[in-house]
């Protein structure tokens, strides 16, 4: 008899924990890479360089090239990046780079881009220049699809990182 009191009691116990912990805690589907990374604060992106030619004048299209840092100790390569940047919320540029040769991030270090072209700015040339004064945009929304733990470039495990942001990265 006592054992099955024991025994009741410990069931519902964790049952009630169980439930509890269900309704207070996010599960593992909600949580993905970049919104972690998102959460922790973690800017990959340390500088943004704009080039723009006369022929942005009349395309409104610039090219561009970025700083990253790697903050773990395996090297990526970078394979493609898909982002739209811009100021409180509102985009101003995008673009989607598949890179030919991966740009290869070193353990704990950082490297740039190498410049490409065919960056869009959404709402024109004029209303994007009223932005170099500010000095900064915000990755409003950045997919990077990557290989963790190459070896100079090859190999590795493709990751794809999905929905980065990131505020006030440095623009020149």
């Amino acid at each position: 008899m006592r054992f099955i009191a024991l025994f009741v009691s410990i069931v519902s116990f964790l049952s009630f924990y169980v439930s509890a912990a269900a309704i207070s805690t996010p599960t593992a589907r909600d949580l993905s890479l970049g919104s972690i990374i998102n959460s922790l604060g973690i800017g990959l992106v340390t500088k943004i360089n704009t080039f723009i030619t006369v022929d942005s004048f009349t395309t409104n299209l610039v090219s561009v090239n970025f700083d990253v840092k790697n903050p773990l100790p395996l090297e990526l390569a970078i394979d493609r990046v898909v982002s739209s940047a811009g100021v409180n919320g509102t985009v101003y540029a995008k673009f989607d780079q598949t890179f030919k040769n991966p740009v290869v991030v070193p353990i704990l270090g950082s490297v740039n881009s190498g410049t490409f072209g065919n960056v869009l700015l959404t709402k024109g040339i004029d209303a994007s220049l009223d932005l170099v004064p500010l000095g900064w945009l915000d990755l409003i929304s950045t997919d990077v699809y990557v290989r963790a733990g190459t070896i100079k470039g090859k190999l590795g495990i493709p990751i794809t990182i999905q929905g980065l942001k990131q505020s006030k990265v440095t623009t020149t």
